[in-house]
């Protein structure tokens, strides 16, 4: 197929270069980057050629992608389809379908998991939509995902997004718990072999994953995590999935405490949380911040950003 892919960054770019290696012709546009093949969402429209045009949104949720699905929505013609693989409210991803939808352009909200390592290992992809639109997207996910598994079309419009909301609820829940853990060996005062403690466990232990091996992975590469402020990011998905329980009458204490411990850990310092932000490092490349600069650690915090 030909697409276009709007962003290229961590994400973007990554999905691009996978895109690509499969085969596919990828057009991608992103003002901030170098490896922008065009100048302009008007380009990148002209350039994808006749209709059904497949243009995949993947820039911060908020306000970016709301400007580029406008715009986007002016630019493409009855028949062709928006994809948003970025991690919006699926509240919001509900209103731009039907947005799009008055103007008979198709809306698949892509609930993407893989952080940096997506590109080799693929992505984990939650689809919701019209069945048409998937099919019509479905070589670009097939591409996009592991060779089994990673793929469900979920629903309608919104529970992709909805889907990956839950996702990254429980993803905060087990982040959480593997750095309590952490902390409570650090800190048993019995001498304990930390780092052979956690290697031990990716194997035969019920608790192996791999968030696991990338908290392994982030102590091989800091074994104190000297250069890591105890501070841990709050991106938004956490506190939509709490918010989302409330209203249905679910309790997810395990995801309310994590979601809370974060919250904290942009006050004080926190050991656990080191290992949260070491978790994040090492599967979705984000910048952790040293001790010199935790304050700015916790304005990032505030302002959000990934998964």
């Amino acid at each position: 197929m030909k697409m276009g892919m709007i962003g290229l960054g961590k994400m973007g770019g990554n999905m691009a270069a996978r895109l690509r290696l499969a085969g596919h012709e990828v057009v991608g546009y992103d003002p901030f980057s170098d490896a922008s093949d065009v100048t302009s969402l008007g380009a990148l429209v002209r350039t994808l050629g006749p209709t059904p045009r497949v243009a995949w949104v993947m820039v911060p949720a908020g306000e970016p992608t709301e400007s580029t699905v406008n715009e986007l929505s002016e630019l493409l013609s009855p028949g062709d389809l928006v994809i948003d693989g970025g991690n919006s409210n699926w509240r919001d991803s509900v209103r731009r379908g039907e947005l799009l939808a008055e103007r008979d352009l198709g809306f698949i909200d892509c609930g993407t998991s893989g952080g940096i390592w997506g590109r080799s290992e693929g992505y984990c992809l939650m689809v919701g939509g019209e069945a048409e639109h998937v099919a019509l997207a479905q070589p670009l996910f097939d591409a996009l995902r592991p060779p089994e598994g990673g793929f469900v079309h979920a629903g309608a419009v919104g529970t992709g997004h909805f889907t990956k909301m839950v996702h990254n609820g429980i993803e905060y829940g087990l982040m959480q718990s593997y750095a309590e853990g952490y902390e409570l060996l650090v800190r048993s005062g019995l001498g304990i072999d930390v780092a052979g403690s956690l290697e031990a466990w990716q194997h035969g232990s019920v608790v192996r994953s791999w968030l696991l091996d990338l908290l392994v992975r982030a102590l091989e590469d800091d074994p104190d995590l000297a250069g890591i402020a105890g501070v841990g990011q709050d991106s938004g998905e956490g506190r939509w999935t709490v918010t989302e329980a409330i209203e249905r009458g679910v309790a997810t204490p395990a995801i309310s405490a994590a979601l809370y411990a974060r919250l904290v850990s942009q006050q004080d310092e926190s050991v656990a949380m080191k290992a949260v932000a070491a978790l994040r490092n090492q599967f979705g490349g984000h910048e952790v911040v040293a001790e010199s600069g935790k304050q700015d650690g916790r304005q990032a915090g505030k302002r959000g950003g990934g998964p």
